[in-house]
């Protein structure tokens, strides 16, 4: 596996280092409120799990799932709802928790059917942010990263299901993609 990574972009170490970084910035701002925190699958889920044992408040947690690439390598600009929350939003402080902002498709989806929900308020926070590859205009409010145009997996983050179980980001070499 790690034969087809063609460079470390985000070390372990990094990682883990940003991760305590973003817990502790989400404790502050979020002190004294009823935080709902949204992990979205299957990316998110190391990060998730990461973030919110670095957040030291009381908070609960569901989860999303949602598609815009299927096997592919690239967005097909169709996002679709695959699992939906078992808890309400409403009068709740949510924050969504995201893998990687890249098109922004996804994440424009997904705050626009939370909002509908009347959250008292609505934040994302995402590990990655690929700024180059922004189709609409969304903005995460807590950024851990942001990363060039490349093929970035590890940490949850995939290629056809695939290497998400690397403890740090890399970058995925073009052959393996490309065929």
């Amino acid at each position: 596996m790690e034969r087809k990574i063609a460079k470390v972009l985000i070390t372990e170490e990094q990682l883990k280092k940003r991760v305590a970084e973003l817990g502790e910035q989400i404790t502050n701002e979020y002190f004294g409120k009823d935080l709902l925190t949204i992990g979205i699958f299957k990316g998110a889920v190391p990060f998730f799990a990461d973030l919110i044992r670095q957040i030291r408040i009381p908070l609960r947690y569901d989860f999303m799932a949602v598609s815009s690439y299927g096997s592919s390598n690239r967005s097909s600009g169709a996002v679709r709802l695959l699992k939906d929350l078992e808890t309400s939003v409403e009068d709740k402080h949510v924050l969504i928790v995201e893998d990687i902002v890249d098109t922004g498709l996804t994440l424009k989806y997904l705050k626009e059917n939370l909002l509908r929900r009347q959250p008292l308020s609505l934040k994302i926070v995402t590990l990655l942010d690929k700024p180059e590859r922004r189709q609409v205009d969304i903005q995460p409010d807590y950024n851990g990263f942001v990363i060039p145009n490349e093929f970035a997996v590890g940490y949850g983050l995939d290629y056809d299901e695939m290497y998400r179980n690397l403890t740090y980001i890399g970058v995925l070499k073009p052959e393996v993609y490309e065929k």
